[in-house]
């Protein structure tokens, strides 16, 4: 069975922003709200060039990238055309109000990832890496 555990209350994540849950081994996990109360959960890391999701614009059901303002869908982590990539999603639901993702996620998933010092992103492509961007659903309603 897979264990769930309570990152933050819903209300602890600004409505059209993130919170950044920081893991044990991998990047963090930047963990959504849009304007409708639904959460949504991405690796910190954009496709393109590795920036910081957390730190972008949450728009819909979407966040904009802060270096070079790349559209990434919340639900599944892809980039939106004419741009192309994924950003790996982790499994999120709401308990009454509690934001809870699957410790085995936090633990295993997308470790593979880092951050790149300078140049092109490798890893992130769904081609290349399309498991890691589809292997979890990642959307709750509040």
């Amino acid at each position: 069975m897979n264990e769930w555990i309570t990152i933050c209350a819903i209300d602890e994540i600004p409505v059209l922003g993130a919170r950044r849950v920081a893991r044990a081994q991998g990047l963090d996990v930047a963990v959504f709200r849009t304007a409708s109360g639904e959460v949504f959960a991405l690796l910190d890391r954009c496709p393109h060039k590795g920036g910081p999701l957390s730190q972008g614009l949450v728009f819909g059901s979407s966040v904009a990238c802060p270096l070079h303002n790349w559209t990434i869908a919340l639900a599944t982590g892809q980039a939106a055309a004419p741009d192309e990539g994924c950003t790996p999603r982790f499994a999120v639901r709401l308990e009454g109000s509690a934001v809870q993702l699957r410790a085995d996620e936090l633990a295993q998933h997308a470790l593979e990832h880092t951050r790149p010092l300078a140049g092109p992103v490798g890893l992130g492509r769904c081609g290349s890496a399309a498991a890691s961007c589809s292997s979890s659903p990642s959307t709750v309603a509040a």
